[in-house]
Formats: structure tokens, C-alpha cells, sequence
């Protein structure tokens, strides 16, 4: 009697010892081939470049020379669009991209902010003085027409585009996007990049 009691708990200590090892290799099938990953784990839409090559510009800069989106190749680019007039929304996407670099801490350097203008008005003072650092850029809107893609129902002047450092249009952000999700695309990017 005492010997069947021991080998019946001798085969539970066995059975306990399987189901630990086996415990692992269950979970990890079930966690790779039924649970699926829910959504995509950035916020910014993915742009394939082969679908929208960077056009010729002809960008100046505000005195009138010749200036290219080439010369800031080897950096990350947050670009964005609007006319001279820049009203509240245009603004914030200033104010949000210069946060944006500033929060990457030791990487900021590798990130470069331009505001494409697409007219020849005037540009406040105060507002190139508040954004200084921000490279400005006058561009013919008919330039970006087909080149900057955008959501429906919104315009090129609504988002904030990314351009990695070979000089590929690769991410748009929402109209009205959450700085606080672009500093993780942000900070992925940085992270998984050898460039720039």
C-alpha cells in the first residue's frame, strides 16, 4: 500500500515536471499561431517612395537662391507645407515638430524640421524668430500636388510627412496628430536606423 502511494506520487512529480517543460512550447504556438498581433505598431501611414518619387522641385530659399531638399540628405526630415500666412493649425504643426526633435534628446541633432511655403507672400518676423531652426523653403504648390500624398478628405497641408536620409518620402501623420504617438514612430526610427 505504501509503495502504490509513492509511485502515485512519484508519476505526479513526473506528470508536474512534463507539464513545466511543455508549459513554454504550448504557449509560445499559441501565442505565434492563434492570438494574432492586433493592428499596425506605428501611427504615421507608411508611403512606398517607388510610388511617389521626389519631384524637381525648384525650391528657393527667402532671398531668392537656389535651394534643394537634397542638402539635408544623410538626416531625418519632418516636412510640412502651407503658405506664408501660416494660421493656427500650421502654427502647431511648427510648434509640434520642434518639440518632436527636442524630445529625442541625444538623437535631435539627426533630425532637420522644413516648412515648404507655397506662395511669395511675406513671412512674419515673430514666427521665424519663434521657429528658428526651421528650415524655410519657398516652393510653386503645383510642385507637391502629386508628389505629397494625403488622406482623403484633407490636403498636403493638413499632415506632417517624414523623409528618411537617402532622401525617400516614407511616413505621413493624421491631420491633427498626436505628438505624443509621433514621438514613439519618432524614437522607433532613430532607434532601428543606421543612417541619418
Amino acid at each position: 500500500m505504501e509503495k502504490n502511494k509513492q509511485r502515485h506520487r512519484g508519476n505526479w512529480k513526473l506528470f508536474a515536471i512534463l507539464a513545466v517543460c511543455i508549459a513554454p512550447v504550448v504557449a509560445s504556438y499559441l501565442a505565434y499561431y492563434v492570438i494574432k498581433p492586433q493592428g499596425r505598431t506605428n501611427y504615421g501611414a507608411l508611403i512606398d517612395s517607388r510610388d511617389y518619387p521626389m519631384p524637381s522641385l525648384g525650391a528657393t530659399m527667402l532671398d531668392g537662391k537656389p535651394a534643394s531638399l537634397d542638402a539635408y540628405k544623410g538626416k531625418w526630415i519632418m516636412l510640412q507645407i502651407s503658405n506664408a500666412k501660416c494660421n493656427a493649425s500650421c502654427q502647431k504643426k511648427l510648434y509640434d515638430m520642434r518639440q518632436l526633435r527636442l524630445a529625442q534628446g541625444k538623437d535631435m541633432d539627426r533630425i532637420e524640421r522644413i516648412w515648404l511655403i507655397t506662395d511669395d507672400k511675406p513671412l512674419e518676423t515673430i514666427l521665424m524668430r519663434e521657429y528658428d531652426g526651421t528650415h524655410l523653403l519657398r516652393v510653386k504648390a503645383d510642385a507637391l500636388k502629386s508628389w505629397l500624398p494625403a488622406e482623403a478628405g484633407t490636403t498636403s497641408a493638413d499632415h506632417i510627412y517624414m523623409i528618411d536620409p537617402l532622401g525617400n518620402l516614407m511616413m505621413r501623420f493624421p491631420k491633427d496628430a498626436d505628438p505624443n504617438k509621433i514621438k514613439k514612430d519618432l524614437a522607433k526610427l532613430l532607434k532601428a536606423s543606421r543612417i541619418g
